[in-house]
């Protein structure tokens, strides 16, 4: 084989076709179950989490003050940007997978697997590391009420090491429960999200009444001059290139973005459920958009009311709303926002676990993993074989590993996706431009370009160490897929490549 067949092979692209052909044969399809509200509940679900609760006191503190509210709407202008280019995937090529099965309809199989396998580990860390936060808050609720896990079997202390027993049972739960069927994943999750957004609701009415309009003053502060953050490898790779973050004034907002921006993702995990929808042409991008819209708007106001109730040089760094309530005399609303972050990490757990378990399965299906592990359950319709391995793997990560140093390895992975459907949509449109398409991406390439950009800024703003750790885990991918996968891709063997002489 010549080198040209050999790097076409690499950039093998599977048609849309064959990908909507694969939903049809019962024993490796999934249950449509979903609807548009199941889809924006989902988004909430997973895009909520601790940020809401933890990231406003540092990017207030840090970088912007007050002004951290538009840090938040700028952060949520990015994600819709990226957002966009998923409505018009998932609408259009809606099968399980998400970023990596929209690489390998539009850009190739080496991309796509690439995605994939950087998305499989991303995706169980962050379930993990939910889970290790999760055990955390729920053991300080049940010691409030006099119920006290010991440290051997309750993740240790800073000294000394021990399991993190609830942080397991946490994700075998939530496993079985994905195993059960996405319709029952989707009724919990709606629950938990209700009481969540309530929870926040009231943090946001409440906090109305202790709000001072002299913390607002001055809204967006005087700038500082630049400065390092952190040395060596905990430095962000865009110090190393020359450039210092600043502090405060118009460049603070930004900067804050890029801090903030993570507590945005998760909406992603919606387009991994595509199979999984009723009348997924339709309710995908509402669902996508409108999950992405919601938070953003509850975001920005919870930032305004907590620089309005406490002075924004005073928040704390680890319990910002918390702290402030408690330094305006109301105590009595601490336990409900540490109530609001247990259920808030619960639901995040189910769906990055889902999100993974559909990831797995769909390049088990292509062939790239062992196709034994996309079968679906005869009677609960769901990739029970992936959910339960992935699961099991996960439990295991939370109990033994402090995950914790990890944590900024899913940022990595999420925007290296970002990129990569954007990037697609742009090449889709230009050689399937007859493909039907539900949504439409608006200002096609201008927005997917605007995506790319943002997205490779904010990476720029990750620490050399992860920038190191993303690489060798795609070093590793780089071994399984030349040494198993691309030989045992099911579209390489119903294609085969034909050498030529010569």
């Amino acid at each position: 084989m010549n080198a040209q067949n050999a790097t076409k092979g690499l950039f093998r692209t599977k048609s849309i076709e064959d990908t909507l052909k694969d939903t049809d044969d019962s024993e490796h399809s999934l249950k449509r179950a979903l609807s548009a509200f199941d889809l924006t509940v989902y988004g909430i679900g997973v895009i909520i989490g601790t940020g809401i609760f933890v990231l406003t006191g540092t990017a207030a503190k840090d970088y912007a003050g007050p002004s951290v509210a538009l840090s938040f709407a700028a952060a949520g202008i990015v994600c819709a940007l990226a957002a966009l280019c998923y409505a018009e995937f998932a609408s259009t090529v809606p099968v399980a997978g998400s970023a990596y099965t929209f690489s390998y309809s539009s850009i190739g199989e080496f991309p796509a697997w690439l995605i994939g396998w950087d998305l499989i580990l991303e995706l169980a860390l962050g379930a993990a590391v939910v889970a290790v936060g999760w055990s955390g808050y729920i053991q300080t609720l049940l010691g409030d009420i006099g119920i006290h896990i010991p440290a051997s079997i309750g993740g240790g202390t800073d000294q000394h090491w021990g399991l993190n027993i609830p942080a397991a049972v946490l994700v075998l739960a939530v496993t079985a429960l994905l195993v059960a069927g996405v319709k029952e994943s989707a009724r919990f999750t709606a629950v938990i999200v209700t009481v969540k957004v309530a929870v926040v609701l009231l943090v946001i009415f409440a906090g109305l009444f202790y709000i001072k309009g002299s913390n607002y003053h001055p809204f967006i502060p005087p700038t500082s001059k630049a400065t390092s953050t952190g040395s060596g490898g905990s430095q962000p790779l865009i110090q190393h290139l020359g450039f210092a973050p600043g502090s405060f004034g118009v460049m603070g907002i930004f900067t804050a973005a890029a801090v903030v921006f993570f507590a945005f993702i998760g909406f992603d995990v919606v387009a991994t459920a595509a199979e999984e929808v009723k009348k997924p042409q339709r309710d995908l991008p509402r669902g996508i958009l409108a999950s992405l819209a919601v938070c953003t708007v509850l975001y920005v106001a919870v930032t305004l009311v907590v620089t309005g109730m406490q002075k924004y040089t005073a928040l704390s760094e680890k319990a910002p709303l918390a702290d402030a309530f408690n330094a305006t005399g109301a105590h009595w609303l601490s336990g409900f926002i540490s109530a609001g972050a247990v259920l808030g990490l619960t639901s995040v757990t189910l769906l990055l676990l889902m999100g993974q378990s559909r990831v797995f399965f769909a390049m088990s299906r292509d062939g790239l993993l062992p196709q034994s592990f996309s079968r679906v359950h005869p009677r609960f319709k769901t990739p029970y074989r992936s959910t339960i391995l992935l699961g099991g793997v996960v439990a295991c990560f939370a109990a033994v590993i402090p995950l914790k140093a990890l944590a900024e390895l899913v940022n990595i992975g999420t925007l290296a996706a970002f990129i990569l459907v954007s990037l697609g949509v742009i090449i889709l449109r230009r050689t399937r431009p007859d493909l039907p398409r539900a949504f439409r991406t608006p200002a096609v390439p201008f927005v997917p370009i605007a995506a790319i950009l943002a997205c490779l800024w904010l990476m720029l703003n990750l620490p050399v160490d992860t920038w190191i750790r993303f690489g060798v885990w795609m070093a590793v991918g780089l071994v399984v897929y030349f040494g198993y996968s691309r030989r045992h891709a099911v579209h390489a063997v119903q294609e085969p490549e034909v050498e030529t002489v010569g």
